[in-house]
């Protein structure tokens, strides 16, 4: 079974770090792009970082200089550090694969994690 399970989020105060991980099973996702996404309440999903499998990197511009996507393709995970938070970077964190590139549109992915909360207090 093909799935992707992410972890790490949790509770943080305004300042301070989270490291996400998504960890992919069932296949390799060496070319694959894999993403980051996040959904605030009430707001329509947003493209958070993605990286593509030669580790090209692309970020949101809310995210720039604080959030740093990694991969490690010999154990099929995609990382997500978190530094600096903000209370509006407070959703639940989805990661996501695609063959190929890296795509800011989450229609073209193909597989989805359940998502992990992230609470960034004030």
């Amino acid at each position: 079974q093909v799935q992707l399970v992410e972890s790490g989020g949790g509770l943080a105060q305004a300042g301070g770090s989270l490291r996400l991980s998504c960890a992919a099973s069932g296949r390799t996702f060496s070319s694959y792009g894999m993403a980051w996404f996040r959904q605030a309440p009430g707001k329509e999903r947003e493209f958070v970082a993605g990286i593509r499998w030669n580790t090209a990197t692309y970020y949101t511009d809310s995210v720039k200089g604080r959030f740093t996507i990694s991969r490690d393709n010999a154990k099929n995970t995609v990382y997500l550090q978190m530094n600096s938070l903000k209370p509006e970077d407070t959703a639940v964190y989805y990661c996501a694969v695609r063959f190929g590139s890296v795509s800011y549109n989450q229609n073209d992915y193909e597989l989805w994690g359940q998502g992990t909360q992230v609470t960034v207090s004030s």
